[in-house]
C-alpha cells in the first residue's frame, strides 16, 4: 500500500467520522428544536385554554343566570363587561387554532368551538326565560364547554409531558452519541499515529540509519525494503546507489590492481633484460643486443600505450580533451595504421580495402589514428594467429565508415552491453588472458563522439566482430602537392 493511499484512507476515515458527528449533531439539534417547539406550543395552548376557561366562568357569572350580579363580583372581574368577555372568546379560540400542531388538537379545538357556540346560544335562550328556569337551561351547555376545555387542557398537558420526556431522551442520546464519537475519534487518532509510526516512520528511520552507516564507511549496509510503496522505492533506490558505488569502488580497486599488474610485467621484462645484459656484457653479440633492444622497445611502447590511455581517460572525464581538426583523407589514416601493424610482424593477415577516390573527413588525425590503432590492436589480440583482419573505408553522400573486421572470438550480448564501460576487459571467459587495463574502447568511443560520430559493433560468439567508426563526410578535400596518394599505395 502506498503512503499516499494510506494517508488518503486515514484522512477519509477521519473525515467520515467528522461528517457523522456533524450529521448527528444536526439531527439531534433539529429533534431538540422540535421538542422545544412542541413544549412551547403545549404551554401556550394550555395557557390559552385556561384563559378561555376562566373567561367562560366569568361570562357565566356576569350573564346573571345564577342571579343578580353584586358589587363584589364586579370588583372581582376588574370591571370587565359581559360583552367584553364574550368578545374575547373568538380571539382565544383563534389563538388556539394557530397554536395547534396536530390534527387531534385541532379536533379538540373544533369541539371547544362547538360547545362554546352551544353555550352562548343557551345563554341567549335562557335570558328570555324566567329566572327559575335559566339555570336548568344553561348549566348543561356550560358543563359541556368546560368538559371540552378540560380535554384540551389535558391534551396539552400530555403533549408537554411527552415533549419534555422526548427532550430528555434526546439529551441522553446526544450525550451518548457525543461520547461514542469522541471515543472513536480519539481511538482513530491513536491508531493512526501508531500505524503511521510502524508503517512510515520506522521504515524512514531505518533508511536514514542505513544512509548514515553507509556514509561512515560500512559499505555493505543496505536499507530494508519495507513500508509504503514510496519508502520501498526510496529504499530500492538507495540500495541500487549503494550497490553501484560499491561496484564502482571494487572496479577501481580491480583497475588499480590490474594497472599495477600490467605495469609490473613490462617493468619485470625491462629489469630482466637489463640484468642479463649486465651479466653477459662480455659475451653480448650484436644479434643478442638487437633482440634485447627490440624487447625493451616493445615493453616501453606497451608502457607508453597504457600511460596514454590513462591520461586520455583522465582528460576525457575532466572535459579537457583537446582536438585539432583538419580536413584529411580517411584512406591515408587507415593506410598508416595498417602499415604500422604490418611492420610489427603480428602473425596475422592484415588487409586494407579503400575506394579509388579521396574520402575527406574533418578530424584530428592523431586522435582518429589513435582510435583506429586501438581497434586494429584489439582485433589482433582477440583473433587466432594466422587469421585475417580487414580494415575497410567506405562512404556515401554524407557519411564515412572506417571499419575493422576480424575472425576472432566474437562478443556475446552481455559483453556488448559492457563493451564501452571503463575498466572492462574483453576475453575474460577465454582461456587466453588478454593484456590491457580496459580503457582503450572507452577512450576511443569518447574521441569519436567528440568528433560528432559514433562507433557501431556487429559481433557473434565464435564468428568475429566488426567495429565501424561513423563520421560526417567533409564538404571538400584539399590535396596538397606532395600529399596526394595513389590507389596502388593504399593496398
Amino acid at each position: 500500500m502506498s503512503l499516499r493511499a494510506w494517508l488518503a484512507a486515514t484522512l477519509g476515515g477521519l473525515a467520515l467520522l467528522t461528517f457523522i458527528a456533524a450529521t448527528a449533531l444536526i439531527v439531534l439539534t433539529n429533534a431538540q428544536n422540535r421538542s422545544a417547539n412542541t413544549l412551547g406550543n403545549s404551554v401556550e395552548g394550555l395557557h390559552l385554554a385556561e384563559e378561555l376557561e376562566i373567561d367562560l366562568l366569568i361570562h357565566f357569572r356576569l350573564s346573571g343566570v345564577a342571579g343578580t350580579v353584586d358589587t363584589s363580583t364586579s370588583q372581582f372581574v376588574r370591571g370587565r363587561t359581559l360583552q367584553g368577555v364574550e368578545a374575547s372568546f373568538p380571539q382565544l379560540l383563534n389563538g388556539l387554532r394557530q397554536n395547534a400542531t396536530s390534527e387531534a388538537e385541532r379536533s379538540l379545538i373544533r369541539e371547544v368551538d362547538t360547545s362554546f357556540n352551544r353555550y352562548l346560544a343557551a345563554q341567549r335562550a335562557a335570558a328570555r326565560l324566567p329566572l327559575s328556569q335559566r339555570m336548568s337551561r344553561s348549566i348543561p351547555s356550560l358543563d359541556s364547554a368546560l368538559d371540552s376545555l378540560e380535554r384540551l387542557v389535558q391534551f396539552n398537558v400530555d403533549e408537554a409531558r411527552e415533549a419534555r420526556e422526548a427532550s430528555s431522551d434526546l439529551n441522553r442520546m446526544g450525550n451518548v452519541v457525543g461520547l461514542v464519537l469522541c471515543g472513536l475519534l480519539l481511538v482513530s487518532l491513536v491508531a493512526s499515529t501508531l500505524l503511521l509510526r510502524s508503517i512510515a516512520l520506522q521504515p524512514l528511520k531505518d533508511i536514514s540509519q542505513a544512509m548514515r552507516r553507509f556514509g561512515v564507511g560500512r559499505k555493505r549496509t543496505r536499507a530494508p525494503v519495507a513500508g509504503p510503496t514510496e519508502l520501498r522505492d526510496m529504499a530500492r533506490t538507495f540500495n541500487e546507489m549503494a550497490n553501484g558505488l560499491t561496484h564502482q569502488q571494487e572496479q577501481q580497486l580491480a583497475f588499480l590492481a590490474g594497472v599495477a599488474h600490467e605495469l609490473r610485467n613490462p617493468l619485470s621484462a625491462l629489469k630482466l633484460s637489463t640484468a642479463l645484459s649486465e651479466r653477459s656484457r662480455t659475451q653480448l653479440t650484436p644479434e643478442r643486443m638487437e633482440r634485447t633492444l627490440a624487447l625493451v622497445g616493445r615493453q616501453v611502447e606497451r608502457l607508453d600505450r597504457m600511460v596514454g590511455d590513462l591520461l586520455d581517460a583522465t582528460r576525457i572525464e575532466a572535459g579537457k580533451l583537446e582536438l585539432r581538426p583538419e580536413v584529411c583523407d580517411a584512406r591515408v589514416l587507415a593506410r598508416d595504421v595498417v602499415e604500422l601493424y604490418r611492420s610489427s610482424d603480428s602473425g596475422h593477415s592484415l588487409q586494407l580495402e579503400v575506394p579509388e577516390v579521396p574520402v575527406p573527413v574533418r578530424v584530428d588525425p592523431d586522435r582518429l589514428e589513435q582510435v583506429l590503432t586501438n581497434l586494429v590492436s584489439n582485433a589482433l589480440k582477440y583473433s587466432p594467429a594466422g587469421s585475417r583482419v580487414d580494415v575497410i573505408v567506405r562512404s556515401d553522400e554524407s557519411r564515412v565508415w572506417m571499419s575493422v573486421r576480424d575472425q576472432g572470438i566474437g562478443l556475446s550480448e552481455d559483453e556488448k552491453r559492457l563493451l564501452y564501460a571503463p575498466f572492462q576487459r574483453l576475453g575474460t571467459t577465454s582461456s587466453k588472458r588478454v593484456p590491457g587495463v580496459g580503457l582503450g574502447l572507452t577512450v576511443a568511443r569518447r574521441i569519436v563522439e567528440a568528433h560528432g560520430g559514433d562507433i557501431e559493433v556487429e559481433s557473434s560468439p565464435g564468428v568475429g566482430s566488426t567495429f565501424s567508426v561513423r563520421l560526417a563526410l567533409a564538404a571538400t578535400m584539399e590535396v596538397q602537392e606532395g600529399a596526394s596518394v595513389s590507389p596502388d599505395s593504399l593496398h
